[in-house]
């Protein structure tokens, strides 16, 4: 059988290699794994709609298709939570509900690109968008890690990189693996360049609601005609503690919709009727509690970093925020990917290695703390410590 020239080239997806590991290390010593790897909140779904699901589960229509779009009263239900959350955002009709917030990026990017156009992605860059990008035939045109800057984009270096292949701009904020949030007049900045050079800016924000204390969100959605340059990759997942309902939705103009309703008609059809009823339920009625849980987190990850840096590890934090830490290894010589095995082997302590977030980054990895309880990280960070203390992998 032959294959595809382009996926040929992309990576084994890095969270199914990285969990392949622990089939070599001996369990049964008593000693519990240390999940670093996989940004999943350790919190249930609120009871409340959990009951409220249990009562539909019976009802004859859950189980059909609906509009491939969304149902009418959910897209009303997310257009009103962006309302709320964003002081303005997109109607009903720019919103298509999706299988997560990846299928709603290959909705953007199937829209926008073909085989041979080109992408500008910054690094660090969330896995599943090279790899996407690759498998399609498109080529990433790398917007470098300055960890000076914590990886945030900088506005001169991607106007160098725009060409006449250019035709999206990709970025992740709050960051997926830094954490770091873009702050609002950098957006604008690469908004306008957008608008200036015709492309398209797309942003995935599934960790929108997990902003810093007094961190507002963008104000694109403010701005003349937004949906001819600016598409947003959304997700509420990580928002109500249902990853894996796989609750997503691409934001965009409604010709951009149209497009994509045409993959989505031939890939999905819908997002599932449960799922959608989720979401509803909780843009309708659960913004204190995610309010709740973003104070949560963000003190999870203040605890983890202050401990981090007490506890002199060996490992450097280079940046921090929401669910994650990206920290700087200690053997320079080493590979991302070399760590991460030695600490699974070693401190039986799991996290992805930088490379799997780009080029060039062999000397980091990615931690995803969201999954691990407050009274863990102590014992998390004291593993660290012990493996940088022992034997170089």
């Amino acid at each position: 059988m032959k294959f595809s020239p382009y996926i040929q080239h992309v990576q084994f997806p890095p969270i199914t290699e990285v969990k392949s590991w622990l089939a070599g290390v001996e369990v049964g010593t008593g000693r519990p794994l240390v999940d670093l790897c996989q940004a999943i909140p350790d919190y249930a779904p609120h009871p409340e709609l959990i009951g409220h699901l249990r009562g539909l589960i019976g009802e004859p229509a859950l189980a059909r298709y609906g509009p491939d779009e969304g149902m009418p009263e959910v897209r009303e239900a997310v257009s009103a939570w962006y309302g709320r959350r964003y002081g303005g955002g997109p109607t009903p009709e720019e919103l298509c509900l999706t299988i997560g917030a990846s299928q709603a990026y290959w909705l953007a990017i199937m829209a926008t690109c073909r085989a041979g156009d080109e992408v500008i992605v910054q690094l660090p860059a969330y896995f599943d968008h090279p790899m996407a990008l690759q498998a399609l035939g498109i080529r990433c045109v790398w917007a470098p890690f300055e960890e000076e800057s914590r990886g945030l984009p900088d506005l001169a270096t991607i106007a160098s990189l725009v060409t006449e292949r250019t035709r999206a701009i990709l970025l992740v904020t709050p960051s997926n693996p830094t954490g770091a949030v873009i702050p609002p007049a950098t957006l604008k900045g690469l908004f306008d360049l957008s608008r200036e050079h015709d492309i398209a800016l797309i942003l995935d924000e599934t960790y929108n609601a997990f902003l810093p204390p007094g961190q507002s969100p963008h104000a694109l959605f403010d701005e003349p005609n937004w949906q001819q340059h600016f598409i947003q990759v959304a997700s509420f997942g990580k928002t109500f503690a249902l990853t894996g309902f796989r609750a997503g939705a691409l934001v965009a103009g409604q010709e951009v919709i149209r497009q994509a309703l045409k993959v989505q008609d031939t890939m999905a059809v819908c997002q599932p009727r449960i799922t959608q009823e989720a979401v509803r339920f909780g843009c309708e009625r659960l913004d204190a509690w995610v309010d709740g849980n973003a104070m949560m987190m963000q003190r999870r990850h203040d605890d983890f970093c202050e401990l981090f840096h007490a506890a002199n590890c060996g490992f450097d934090l280079a940046a921090s925020g929401g669910f994650f830490a990206w920290v700087r290894h200690p053997w320079p010589k080493r590979t991302g990917r070399d760590v991460a095995r030695h600490l699974v082997e070693k401190g039986h302590l799991l996290c992805l290695p930088g490379e799997a977030f780009g080029p060039g980054l062999e000397r980091y990895l990615r931690l995803a703390f969201g999954n691990i309880h407050q009274e863990q990280i102590p014992a998390a960070i004291a593993r660290f410590t012990e493996v940088a203390s022992g034997s170089t992998p």
